[in-house]
């Protein structure tokens, strides 16, 4: 069952503005256990969707501890591990509602570590026993819930990750520094993240290799230990022409030497990377998938399904990036997070 909880349209259409949301009076004094089980070892998109959550509770004036505890008005749990289903069956026999975030899926989670596609299998039950423990799961967009209500009977809503736009401020002062640094001459063909084989690695590897004039750039975790052999060969035998950075403390070095954000990701549930690349005013070139169904080929990006390297050629065309980068920092003016965040407050007011 899918509700909006009296939310707007949870994807911004192209060209609109949306207006500040507004908190509902009911979220005021609320207390929301805003639990993050595996916080000291995940990172990556999972945890910069918890932060944004959190800066949204702080803006939208909710009160949170990420202590878990059952003597608040809602608990939110963001990764379903064995700890959070001990706490969300408490909270169900207590009366104490449970949001669940739907950050996992079997399909995301394939082609992404070592042993991650056998895993995946028994992982799509484990999560439907998990998100069935919901009162709501809040899905980061309109495809992760078309996912999402395929693995349990449980009310779904719509809260964009959001991006973070003052995380990127000054970033452009650094380009010269890091195109140096990491000895890459623009136009930049980037991606932002940790590198795994789901995310397009195959694809971003031999488009580099059909285009030997044009820099490639994979700023992200190589976390090599993590690594299934396929995916240690790929980057091995990249051509010199694609660089992988490994870990930066500042990932507004990303933005600073990338000129054409490459993001050729099989799956994804929304994408914290893209929405900061278009924030950036980058312009993005996408696999034609259907969670991006919601951007529009021609006018916030490019879209392709083989041929990368065709539309990167047309990208190469400085007057095409700038028209596409303004386009694409402009939609994502939607997704910042003081207007999203009446969002999630509306959902703790809905459950409470």
């Amino acid at each position: 069952m899918s509700s909006d909880a009296g939310l707007d349209d949870p994807v911004p259409r192209a060209g609109a503005r949306a207006s500040h949301p507004e908190v509902p009076p009911e979220a005021a004094g609320l207390e929301v256990c805003h639990y993050f089980e595996f916080s000291g070892v995940v990172t990556g998109g999972i945890r910069a969707s918890v932060d944004h959550q959190r800066r949204m509770m702080e803006l939208a004036g909710v009160e949170y501890t990420g202590e878990p505890r059952l003597d608040v008005d809602v608990l939110h749990l963001n990764l379903m591990g064995p700890r959070s289903i001990v706490w969300a069956e408490r909270a169900r026999r207590r009366g104490t509602p449970v949001v669940i975030h739907t950050h996992a899926t079997a399909e995301d989670f394939r082609e992404s570590f070592r042993f991650s596609n056998a895993l995946a299998r028994p992982l799509r039950p484990y999560l439907e026993v998990a998100y069935g423990l919901g009162d709501v799961l809040v899905c980061p967009s309109e495809y992760n819930r078309r996912l999402i209500e395929t693995y349990a009977d449980a009310e779904t809503v719509v809260v964009t990750n959001g991006v973070d736009a003052a995380k990127l401020e000054g970033f452009a002062s650094l380009r010269e520094e890091y195109l140096r640094r990491w000895g890459l001459s623009p136009p930049v063909v980037f991606q932002v993240g940790h590198v795994i084989k789901r995310k397009g690695l195959a694809t971003f590897v031999e488009t580099a290799r059909r285009m030997p004039g044009v820099d490639f750039a994979w700023v992200g975790p190589l976390d090599f230990p993590l690594k299934g052999r396929p995916t240690r060969a790929l980057i091995e035998a990249s051509p010199d022409n694609c660089t992988f950075t490994g870990y930066v403390d500042d990932v507004r070095a990303a933005y600073a030497v990338g000129d054409v954000f490459f993001c050729p990701t099989r799956e994804e549930n929304e994408g914290i990377a893209l929405l900061e690349a278009m924030t950036a005013g980058k312009p993005v070139l996408v696999r034609d998938i259907e969670a991006f169904s919601w951007l529009e080929d021609g006018v916030d990006c490019l879209k392709a399904t083989r041929r990368f390297d065709a539309a990167i050629d047309r990208l190469c065309d400085p007057d095409l990036r700038e028209r596409l980068g303004a386009n694409a920092a402009r939609r994502a003016e939607s997704f910042a997070l003081d207007r999203v965040a009446g969002r999630l407050a509306s959902v703790y007011a809905a459950v409470a």
